[in-house]
């Protein structure tokens, strides 16, 4: 997609709460980064002028960064969007080399899926490799991100897929021509549940990834909703 592209979809289109650093500010992901988390309110003045200083220098500095540093780029670039009302006015506001392109990849980053900038932060998954994971909609953006995770995906392959899917290709052809087969996935057992295991699906005559299946089927549907995000 090009400047020109970007240019012609200036409106805001966010929609989830800038809130509290939830990923950033928590120890556990973000180690020592935690304390030091910024939270960007998009309603009040002082905090929407230090988003569009944080986008400034995030546009500036981007390579090399660590995953947290980051999250918070991303997270000013989607306060300042919602703030100001539309990519166009938070580029001009953050000003320096924040494009409107810029500013939506990364407030798109921001926007993703909780379950996924967990392994951002903790870099499971590449920050350059989030943004091309975010230009992908839907649930087949959770599975261009598992696969990503789970296959040691480069930004290249990616980008890539993320590319094809959006032309249309379907989510598990994208992903099948770069080796990766959606739902393919090596476990570790302790020997008591693997000895169990193969002897349960040898005596159903089945494989042993249905036997897992029907019983995380049957755990999931046991378990309360996820909230969102």
């Amino acid at each position: 997609m090009n400047d020109e592209r970007e240019e012609a979809e200036p409106v805001a289109d966010r929609r989830s709460p800038v809130g509290t650093p939830v990923i950033r500010g928590n120890p556990s992901l973000a180690g020592e980064h935690a304390e030091r988390a910024r939270q960007f309110d998009p309603e009040d003045p002082e905090s929407l002028a230090l988003a569009a200083d944080t986008v400034h220098r995030f546009a500036e500095n981007t390579g090399g960064a660590d995953s947290v540093y980051v999250l918070e780029g991303a997270a000013a670039c989607a306060a300042l969007v919602r703030g100001e009302g539309s990519y166009k006015a938070a580029a001009e506001r953050a000003g320096g080399e924040a494009t409107v392109a810029f500013i939506r990849k990364w407030a798109r980053v921001h926007d993703l899926p909780r379950s996924i900038r967990r392994h951002v932060a903790m870099g499971d998954i590449a920050p350059t490799a989030a943004k091309h994971i975010a230009r992908v909609a839907g649930e087949e953006r959770f599975l261009l991100a598992w696969a990503a995770l789970d296959n040691d995906l480069t930004v290249r392959e990616v980008r890539a897929a993320a590319s094809a899917i959006n032309d249309g290709t379907p989510v598990e052809r994208a992903l099948q021509a770069h080796g990766v087969r959606p739902g393919e996935l090596s476990l570790s057992l302790p020997a008591a549940n693997y000895r169990e295991l193969r002897r349960r699906a040898s005596l159903e005559g089945v494989e042993p990834d249905e036997v897992i299946a029907e019983a995380l089927k049957t755990y999931l549907e046991g378990k309360p909703p996820l909230p969102p995000q």
